[in-house]
Parts: structure tokens; sequence; C-alpha cells
């Protein structure tokens, strides 16, 4: 039996370009797929082969300010890597600044924002190599 997975989630950005550059350099994302979208709008997806974020925005980031209703309680996307040092090095890199980090069962964790106001956590459930 194949479990239910988040196949993909849909953020409204004022970038897409940016953001999608911004969220390959740091998590090593591929495109996907780019086009129109609703509005007369456009979208680009980005993520792995089994999932991806869509980013969508209005003609000429119209949208990027709104919110929607139905979306008002999402707090943050979750990643899950493997490497969190790696990846909380690639956010500074990218003019980021990591925040709110913790080390508690069952994981270590980080946070940051994207330029938008996204917050994103950031989560290794792969013990750190000790030195």
């Amino acid at each position: 039996m194949t479990y239910p997975f988040i196949e993909h989630i849909n953020l409204t950005v004022s970038d897409p370009d940016r953001t999608a550059t911004l969220l390959a350099a740091i998590f090593g994302w591929h495109e996907r797929w780019r086009g129109p979208a609703r509005d007369g709008g456009r979208t680009i997806h980005l993520g792995s082969d089994a999932a991806y974020v869509a980013l969508y925005t209005g003609p000429d980031g119209q949208h990027a300010g709104i919110r929607y209703p139905k979306g008002e309680p999402l707090n943050h996307v979750g990643v899950q890597v493997d490497d969190l040092d790696a990846i909380e090095g690639r956010v500074k890199a990218a003019g980021l600044t990591p925040f709110n980090h913790d080390d508690y069962d069952p994981g270590r964790r980080f946070y940051f924002f994207d330029p938008d106001g996204i917050e994103y956590e950031v989560v290794s459930y792969v013990e750190p190599q000790r030195r």
C-alpha cells in the first residue's frame, strides 16, 4: 500500500523566477514546468521528480500581497534534508538569515524567511557527524 503524500504546494510570490532561483540554490531542486496560470498570471513548478512547489504570481506580480482566506492557517513550508549544516550555509550564501535553531527528538531544525515573507522550516533527522 502506498501512503498518501503531499505532491505539491502552491505559493503566491511576487517574482516566481527569483523564488525559483533561490530555492534551486538552497535545495538543489529543478524546474519541472512553467507556463500561464489563472487570472493572466504565471507559475513555475520547482522540486524533485516526486513533489514540487508551484510558484504563482498574477500579471506583473499583481497578487503577491494577497493572502487567500482559505490559506490563512499556513505557518511555514517544511523541507526535510540530510545535511542541515550544508543547507544552512546555502541559506546564508543567498543572503537570508537562519533563525530559531533547535535540536529535539526527532531531529534538528532551523527556519528562514524568503523575500516574500514565506517561512521555511528546514529539518534533518540524520545524526550529525561528531568530529
